[in-house]
């Protein structure tokens, strides 16, 4: 009877740790996680770059007039330095961002995947916050 148990506690044990991921499955997991980020804001760009040059416009139209709004050529020209400042830090992130594992043991490459999911993510807050500005100061 101890046998039995011993050999059912063997079996369970087996099967709970031979259902667990590999490493090298988690590390996938977290690079689609990571390209998945980068692939839902890239198509944003264009349109960061389009209000940047609609801000642009703005406040070169604003400054030619005999009473200039400072104020709100100030709100735009803050709002043209985050649009370039997102699409930069986009390009920054893709620079730096290394496709190949290299000579990276399995737990490198799982750090290193984690800390680009957090720059990612970053870059995707940075995106989505210049771009709900910009639909608020230029509108849609």
């Amino acid at each position: 009877m101890k046998r039995v148990t011993s050999l059912l506690i063997l079996v369970t044990m087996y099967f709970s740790i031979a259902c667990q991921p590999t490493l090298e499955e988690t590390n996938s997991q977290l690079r689609e996680e990571v390209i998945a980020v980068h692939d839902e804001v890239m198509p944003m760009m264009g349109k960061l770059k389009s209000f940047e040059k609609q801000a642009q416009e703005k406040i070169a139209k604003l400054e030619q007039e005999e009473n200039v709004d400072e104020a709100r050529v100030e709100e735009l020209k803050a709002l043209a330095f985050d649009l370039n400042k997102a699409y930069d830090g986009m390009f920054v992130w893709m620079r730096q961002y290394e496709v190949e594992d290299g000579d990276k043991s399995p737990e490198e490459v799982e750090s290193y995947l984690k800390e680009q999911l957090v720059l990612v993510s970053k870059v995707n807050e940075d995106i989505t916050a210049a771009l709900e500005k910009a639909e608020r100061v230029i509108g849609a």
